[in-house]
């Protein structure tokens, strides 16, 4: 096998500079770090990795390194891949198969390769790794203990897996721990959606009307900031007790058929396929601008668009543009994951914890894996405790604790 397939290694003092700015704000995982060159608790373990591949990522990959780990790396979508950075980890050691823009095949072919080094845990960010071990590989099942999953998306496909009866191995659901989805879902999604689409449209936010599909923790954030930035935000959801809460929070809820008119920024995040269709688009206002913040790009209707479309240009760079009649709808980054494929991600301080998560959890694995199930399980209630306080710490936070009469007082069943 190759030690690494990646476009340039050249890159590599550009990608080491981006680790070292998110090392420096990632305190948590630079904690755990120095803790795991010390104990090595991940010493001749194979951890196959396939996340979008990017500083935030990179530095995990370093950290469970410096554990023991030997580590094989891949992303999770094509476009989030950046070449720098994949050529930093090739260069530090790490057996690294991915690059920006890598087609369909390739794609694929990455994370075979990735697998091929037949791992022991397996972190996955939406389900590709594990699928393809499933649908192609099932030989490389046998040496795996576990691993865990680090989105919504993710998650959905592992737990239909379970249902059917054929997940061949533990999986810990990452995306359902508090110190994940309250925080990276929320305001990591929350900030980062927005800085791709005001970086990449240079407009303004404050004054347009956003729509806002789905109410889960990601569109939670989502709405919260594009509302904060003077937007008008319409909520569609199938959810009625979400869509409650959407409207509680202020909003206007509708049916998409019934916002589609209304809006000038389209944002969905629910997982679920076609959520924006052809016919809505036919509704909506000239040059209002579609983005997806799911994790695969089937949320907008991609491949109906462009088969409807009259015709179809580059309008500005990561924004392509439609024209349905006389109509045009612009489309950021394909409808790919938009704060990713076309910006940053999620900020180091919200990363740092759902990555210290993420490591914490393949040491449950690693500690665990024979007295678990193949089933998705829950993130450990000690492991969401030991964040959230080292995180405090960070900050130089102090909070109370009860004391030994509280304690007998909330045991107690009489007053």
């Amino acid at each position: 096998m190759k030690q690494y397939e990646i476009r340039d290694i050249s890159l590599a003092p550009s990608g080491h500079q981006k680790i070292q700015w998110v090392k420096n704000n990632m305190p948590l995982l630079s904690g755990l770090e120095e803790e795991f060159r010390q104990t090595r608790p991940f010493e001749g373990i194979k951890i196959s990795l396939s996340v979008h591949l990017e500083a935030k990522t990179a530095y995990l990959c370093l950290v469970l390194a410096a554990g023991g780990a030997d580590m094989s790396v891949t992303g999770s979508n094509s476009l989030s891949t950046q070449d720098d950075i994949a050529a930093a980890l090739a260069d530090s050691g790490l057996k690294v198969y991915a690059y920006h823009g890598a087609t369909d095949e390739e794609y694929e072919r990455h994370i075979e390769m990735c697998l091929e080094h037949k791992p022991n845990i397996i972190i996955d960010a939406g389900g590709d790794l594990v699928g393809l071990l499933h649908n192609q590989r099932p030989d490389l099942a046998e040496e795996v203990w576990g691993g865990c999953e680090e989105t919504t998306t993710g998650v959905i496909r592992l737990q239909a897996m379970e249902a059917e009866g054929i997940l061949k191995f533990p999986m810990v659901a990452v995306n359902d721990a508090q110190c994940k989805h309250l925080f990276d879902n929320r305001y990591g999604t929350g900030q980062s959606v927005w800085d791709s689409i005001m970086r990449n449209t240079n407009l303004i936010i404050a004054a347009k009307t956003v729509v806002v599909v789905g109410y889960g923790w990601c569109s939670r954030g989502i709405a919260m900031r594009a509302s904060a930035l003077g937007a008008k935000v319409i909520v569609t959801e199938i959810d009625p007790v979400k869509a409650i809460e959407a409207r509680m929070d202020g909003y206007d809820v509708m049916k998409m058929e019934q916002a589609a008119p209304y809006g000038d920024i389209f944002v969905t995040a629910t997982g679920c396929k076609h959520t924006i269709t052809v016919d809505h688009m036919r509704s909506v206002k000239d040059r209002a601008i579609l983005a997806n913040a799911g994790h695969f790009n089937v949320e907008i209707d991609m491949a109906g668009l462009e088969a409807a479309a009259d015709e179809m240009m580059e309008t500005r760079k990561n924004i392509m543009g439609y024209r349905l009649g006389e109509k045009w709808i612009n489309v950021i980054a394909e409808g790919k994951l938009v704060n990713i494929a076309a910006a940053d991600g999620h900020p180091a301080e919200v990363m740092d914890m759902s990555f210290a998560v993420q490591a914490l959890s393949a040491m449950y694995i690693k500690d665990n894996y024979k007295n678990l199930d193949n089933r998705v399980i829950d993130v450990a209630a000690e492991i969401d405790d030991v964040v959230s306080r080292r995180k405090l710490a960070a900050w130089g936070v102090e909070i109370d604790a009860l004391t030994e009469d509280q304690q007998q007082y909330l045991n107690s069943w009489q007053v």
